[in-house]
């Protein structure tokens, strides 16, 4: 079954990704550490959103010039930090995370980043967060539980500036939205044939490692 292997070893020519790593602007070398504590220290590393993703939310950030995110799901930090290094200094990225290790372990990173005071995280579950927000975002960043991911994209919508982009990451789920098999495959598919079909939404699937769906709020 697809669900017992690795992304790339399907979607995209191991020797591909790492010629398009190795051609892609480099990450300032406290991400890069960050990734090898990650590796070294933390539970199922692979949720790293990576060098390309990160490199790519870098970008999407900058050109858009994006000064309020909402992250649902923060892990490490990495791509907090990929993010928060693109804003103005008075941007802000705000995380939902629900591990209090991987929020322990980010912060030592933010601490030591000239950008880490544009961050901040809330402990809980992320639909809570997103409940008794009132601020709206220019950019939404979802890559958390996958079961909720269609209730997340649901739930930030309001949120959403017009105009604004929500980032989905693992939107390809392994390659089990072509045949949905339990919950997480069914609510990541319904999530991208909603997206698709709405009038309010217009959007750019990626096979971009496990699959990014880039859409703009019209």
């Amino acid at each position: 079954m697809l669900r017992n292997h690795a992304m790339h070893d399907y979607l995209v020519d191991p020797e591909i990704e790492r010629y398009c790593s190795a051609m892609t602007s480099d990450e300032p070398p406290l991400l890069q550490e960050l990734v090898e504590t990650t590796n070294r220290e933390m539970a199922y590393p692979i949720k790293l959103s990576g060098k390309l993703i990160g490199r790519t939310l870098n970008m999407l950030t900058r050109i858009s010039g994006a000064r309020s995110i909402l992250e649902i799901g923060m892990f490490t930090g990495y791509s907090a930090l990929s993010m928060a290094e693109a804003l103005p200094d008075d941007g802000r990225v705000l995380c939902c995370e629900s591990n209090p290790r991987a929020i322990s372990f980010a912060q030592g990173f933010f601490d030591r980043s000239p950008h880490g005071h544009k961050i901040e995280v809330r402990f809980g579950k992320a639909l809570d967060t997103i409940a008794e927000l009132e601020e709206s975002f220019d950019i939404v960043f979802i890559d958390a539980d996958k079961r909720n991911y269609f209730n997340y994209l649901k739930a930030t919508l309001p949120l959403v500036n017009r105009g604004g982009l929500i980032i989905i990451d693992n939107a390809l789920w392994q390659g089990q939205v072509l045949n949905p098999q339990d919950e997480k495959d069914q609510a990541i598919d319904d999530m991208n044939r909603f997206i698709h079909a709405s009038d309010e939404l217009e959007n750019c699937f990626l096979t971009l490692r496990d699959g990014l769906n880039l859409v703009r709020k019209r």
